[in-house]
């Protein structure tokens, strides 16, 4: 059964991108914000908030005592970490988008694209995990 917070952090993604849809009628998807906040226009700032926030309610959890996941515990040293985080924005703006944007917002949606973007996400997500479970 899920926890509280996990079931909050759920509610409060979907009210995130409902509003984002609803009032600036565009798909939120983090690697789309990220990759606009890198170049903020004058006249709106909304994406370098988005990431911000990001950014702040980790930091926030985590020093509040929360563990972001199980990677808490790996032995990878912070730039590798930052390796992968790079190498996954390029994949994801490489091919269209990413789980948050296809996978809350273009399948509540009913998107074609966006079931044929997360099932391919979920299969190579289940083909890293085999492969990493084996060599590591």
């Amino acid at each position: 059964m899920p926890f509280g917070s996990e079931i909050l952090g759920g509610i409060l993604v979907g009210l995130g991108m409902a509003i984002t849809l609803l009032y600036e009628s565009q798909i939120s998807g983090a690697s789309g914000y990220a990759a606009a906040s890198l170049r903020p226009s004058p006249t709106g700032r909304a994406e370098l908030y988005f990431v911000a926030g990001l950014v702040l309610a980790g930091l926030i959890w985590r020093f509040a005592g929360g563990h972001l996941s199980d990677a808490d515990e790996s032995h990878l040293g912070l730039p590798a970490w930052i390796l992968a985080g790079l190498l996954v924005g390029f994949g994801a703006r490489l091919g269209g988008g990413c789980t948050s944007g296809h996978g809350v917002c273009g399948l509540g949606r009913l998107s074609h694209r966006s079931l044929a973007a997360v099932l391919i996400f979920m299969a190579f997500a289940f083909l890293t995990a085999a492969v990493m479970r084996i060599y590591l």
